[in-house]
């Protein structure tokens, strides 16, 4: 194996820290170009390409193909790779239309294969780094010659965005921070830190400017968020883009890479504390064989290193690297230690797993340990065999696994890579601890293998195709390992082997062979929900990976896909892309006829296919398409809908738009186009109110339907919780301030300065969830009442009165929720039962009299709603259902259900598949809301439900 590798200038001896890689961006954005050099093992002979014409596959909204294939075009044999391939890349202007290569793309990595030699270059636009865009060109050496084979990646040609950014790099960091809150403000009261504010505050570290790629550009700052959420003690790590001109968060998701899709976990990236320094070989000790039992029973062989100094033998293989870097494998104990003080960060009193004598105990074996230790060797040895690879970055990274971790002296049954190391969750009743499953492991540590070379965005299609690969080579090493057929039913299931009591199959968080294709089973959501679909759509992909696993060699089809990984994708590849990258590595590998056909077939099986998101149905009415908003609400009145948009490219600050809720008439444009984002409309029918948020705070505006000028009502630094409402000469809205506290605030025709509600103030108190109607507020309120015990209470306001009327509850809230006011009755969510979360839909009189539930919070028809809305005739909540499995399902996302009001009628609003987001009543049964179901956001309605989509 031979290695050269850039210094990271903590010298050869040192264990290699984190890198601060980021899960959304290039892996290597702004580092010095790496240089790797390997001798395959077990090299699939490959006949060079036959010259011909360019096979050239054109890129979406960019000049720049996405793959260039069948070439042999000479590129000179002076300099380095990375040098003939920008002369390649110049010298074919009209093909790839890139201008200045020697300005615009820097090389970030160069693999050297063989003879082969492939140079990744990230995207500069006028000296910022462009999120997602990179550029690959695939070489031969031959005769002292270099050749070019192909080139493929995303390089976007119509940007045009100025690089000065109007937003302090600062304010960035503090609106992010602001978002992430908001994001984690599940109550809608505001975030609780607790008592005495024990739950580490969340941080941001700003990364510099980076270019999204959405139509010009929009150049923003890139923030990282890091902490706790003080509600479920969970490690929090968010990467947040605010747009570097208005202030905005334009872009936001988890960072986080589980196994599965619920619970906590660590960070796909972000910036990582290194591992303890020093590589203790001959100094520390001597490497020697040892054993353990795995959790399954089996006695396997473990490489240790004997400390003389404690005469201890320590899970540490000083041997599998020693020829290369040096680099350890390590299995640490943190059976003391809570998620949040692994994610991310390494702490200082740990220690690797040891023992008196070379065979491990009983201990070890139910912690998990052995199986870690014997894992991360097993999977270390697949690709140095299969595909030459020296550890998960390919330069002989230190590779620690951390076992038994807890969330807070609680079990916890999940898995992550947090770009650094693996950890894993002790396991609980029903799961044993998550390192005893070799597909799991492997899973996590391709993860790294990911990171390291595509890093393909988790979020979204790219997040899919991301976990589709981890799930791919954690299964074939797997199933390798234990001499599984292919043709097992069994063969296809992740974390199977992970339950105590549940059969494989109903153990299993995935299934390989589910046979589910794009056009059936494909789930839009929003990134909000499982990162917008990383979990719940990676079986497509990866079923019709494990379908060419199944019809060709096994060896063949992973070099295949790893090919496909570290030579053809880039980081913001979808469905589409990794579909002709794979076919693009079958070919390079000489992959021919039936063969061939069979890579082919397994994506047609799958529906991967061009344009297969048209084929997505919906059985709603389209009243705006394409929003490509993230955070706005739409609201509806008076036989009116609004709501916010962007251009088609997503890259113009968002306006706020009107149109007629039956769909007929011109649709208006409502608030200017002044560089702000104008979010969160609502409207009577007659008057829209919405919030624009700019460099200098957030206002809220109004503007008449029928035209005129646009008012702005009230300034805040920090925001507005929430929606505000409006209807007739009120309007209502819930000012932020410092630190999580808040006020409700109502403003009536001719007020100049708003009326303060003086209810629930106190740090830790809350108040929203606020709605209107003939001049009386209906709200929630939180209070605070000592020792982390609180008081909930939903109230109407009588404006013209000055009145508060208190509504009877029928037990004690745990919490309240959203409420809604119509000129008869108020109805609110509220939890008075310690369970999953479930709610009663619940309704009263505006006197309080007649309280009643329309949905009751138990039983089999219990909902979880997270949200409320209600005309004279019918209510409708937004519910999420749990999964009692391992990971979600269609049935499980967040769907519309609509309730007469008396709850005599029940029916769901609409059988699309995906994410329904949050849904305003226009009149009757009529409502409007936004549909994730192909991926992206639309406005749509119906006037009636659907029925019981059964």
């Amino acid at each position: 194996m031979r290695t050269s590798r850039a210094r990271s200038g903590r010298g050869s001896g040192g264990r290699q820290a984190a890198k601060s890689g980021i899960a959304g961006a290039a892996a290597l954005i702004g580092a010095a170009a790496l240089v790797v050099s390997v001798v395959p093992a077990q090299a699939v002979a490959a006949p060079p390409p036959t010259p011909g014409p360019a096979e050239v596959v054109p890129g979406k909204g960019t000049s720049t193909p996405s793959l260039v294939g069948g070439i042999r075009e000479d590129a000179g044999a002076s300099g380095s790779a990375a040098d003939a391939a920008k002369r390649h890349l110049a010298g074919k202007k009209d093909r790839y239309r890139i201008d200045r290569p020697d300005r615009d793309l820097a090389a970030v990595q160069t693999v050297t294969n063989g003879t082969s030699e492939t140079v990744r270059f990230q995207q500069k636009h006028r000296g910022v780094d462009v999120l997602g865009g990179q550029y690959v060109v695939r070489m031969q050496r031959q005769n002292g010659k270099r050749v070019v084979t192909g080139a493929s990646g995303k390089y976007f040609t119509a940007l045009t965005t100025g690089t000065t950014p109007e937003v302090s790099e600062e304010l960035a960091v503090e609106r992010a921070v602001d978002t992430t809150l908001a994001q984690l403000d599940r109550e809608g009261f505001g975030v609780d830190t607790g008592e005495a504010g024990d739950a580490p505050p969340l941080s941001g570290t700003a990364r510099g400017l980076v270019v999204l790629p959405k139509g010009p550009g929009v150049l923003t700052h890139h923030v990282t968020v890091r902490g706790t959420d003080p509600a479920t003690r969970q490690p929090v790590l968010r990467e947040v883009y605010i747009d570097a001109k208005a202030g905005y968060p334009v872009l936001q998701y988890s960072g986080i890479k589980t196994f599965g899709t619920a619970g906590g976990g660590g960070s796909a990236s972000g910036s990582m504390a290194a591992s303890p320094a020093g590589q203790r070989v001959a100094a520390d000790g001597s490497a020697v064989k040892g054993s353990g039992v795995k959790f399954d029973g089996t006695t396997v062989e473990l490489d240790l290193t004997h400390e003389p100094s404690n005469n201890q033998y320590v899970m540490r293989d000083t041997a599998r690297m020693r020829d290369s870097s040096k680099a350890e494998i390590s299995t640490w104990d943190v059976r003391k230690k809570t998620v949040d003080e692994v994610s991310g960060q390494w702490p200082s009193d740990v220690l690797e797993f040891r023992s008196p004598n070379p065979a491990f105990d009983k201990e070890a074996t139910e912690a998990g340990a052995v199986d870690a230790h014997w894992a991360a060797g097993k999977v270390y040895d697949y690709y140095k065999s299969v595909h030459g690879r020296d550890s998960l970055d390919g330069r002989g990274m230190a590779i620690n696994s951390m076992v038994g971790v807890t969330y807070y002296g609680t079990p916890y049954a999940n898995a992550f890579w947090d770009g650094a190391k693996m950890v894993y969750g002790g396991g609980d009743a029903e799961y044993r601890p998550f390192s005893a499953a070799l597909d799991v492991v492997g899973h996590e540590m391709t993860h790294g293998v990911v990171e390291n070379s595509a890093n393909l965005v988790y979020a979204g299609q790219s997040g899919a195709l991301n976990e589709a690969i981890a799930d791919y080579f954690g299964n074939a090493i797997d199933t390798d390992a234990h001499g599984t057929p292919m043709d097992s039913p069994d063969a296809g299931l992740l974390g199977e082997g992970l339950c105590r009591t549940k059969s494989p199959r109903a153990c299993a968080t995935r299934d390989m062979n589910d046979g589910r294709t794009t056009s059936k089973g494909f789930l839009g959501v929003d990134f909000a929900t499982d990162n917008g679909g990383v979990h719940l759509n990676s079986t497509i992909f990866s079923g019709a990976l494990w379908d060419i696993r199944k019809d060709l060699n096994r060896t063949l089809a992973d070099k295949i896909v790893y090919r496909a990984l570290t030579e053809y994708m880039t980081p913001l590849d979808g469905f589409t892309e990794g579909r002709n990258a794979v076919i693009a590595a079958a070919k390079d590998l000489g992959v021919t006829g039936k063969d061939l056909n069979a890579v082919t077939r397994a994506f047609n099986g799958h529906g991967i296919v061009p344009d297969w998101e048209l084929a997505i149905g919906a059985d709603t009415d389209q009243l705006l398409g394409r929003l490509e908003t993230r955070d706005s609400r739409v609201g509806a009145g008076g036989g009116w809908w609004v709501a916010s948009k962007s251009n088609e490219s997503g890259s113009e600050p968002y306006s706020i738009w009107a149109g007629r809720a039956d769909g007929t008439g011109e649709k208006k444009l409502i608030s200017p186009n002044d560089g702000r984002f104008h979010i969160n409309p609502v409207t009577d029918g007659k008057t829209v109110v919405w919030q624009a948020q700019g460099p200098r705070g957030h206002d809220l505006l109004s503007r008449p339907l029928a035209g005129g000028p646009v008012k702005t009502l009230v300034h805040s630094r920090y925001g507005f919780h929430q929606q505000a409402k409006v209807d007739g000469d009120v309007v209502v809205f819930v000012q932020a301030f410092r630190r999580g506290a808040s006020q409700l605030g109502y403003l009536r025709k001719g007020d100049k300065e708003p009326t303060m509600v003086d209810d629930a103030i106190g740090r830790f108190n809350g108040i929203g969830q606020h709605s209107l109607k003939n001049g009386k507020i209906a709200y929630g309120t939180r209070i605070y009442k000592g020792r982390g015990k609180y008081e909930y209470f939903t109230k109407v306001l009588d404006i013209a009165s000055g009145k508060t009327t208190v509504m009877p509850q029928l037990g004690t809230p745990l919490n309240v929720g959203q409420t809604a006011i119509t000129s008869k009755y108020v109805f609110w969510t509220v939890d008075e039962v310690a369970d999953q979360g479930q709610r009663a839909v619940r309704r009263a009189n505006l006197d309080g009299t007649g309280v009643m539930d329309i949905s009751k919070e138990q039983g089999a028809d219990a909902l979880y709603p997270e949200a409320l809305t209600a005309s004279e005739d019918a209510v409708t909540v937004r519910s999420r259902t749990p999964d009692t499995g391992p990971g979600y399902r269609n049935e499980t996302l967040p769907k519309l259900w609509q309730f007469s009001v008396d709850g005599s009628r029940r029916a769901r609003m609409s059988c699309n598949r995906g994410e329904q987001g949050l849904p305003a009543a226009v009149s009757g049964t009529q409502v409007v809301w936004i549909d994730s179901s192909a991926g992206y956001a639309d406005l749509v309605t119906r006037t009636r439900p659907a029925g019981n989509c059964g």
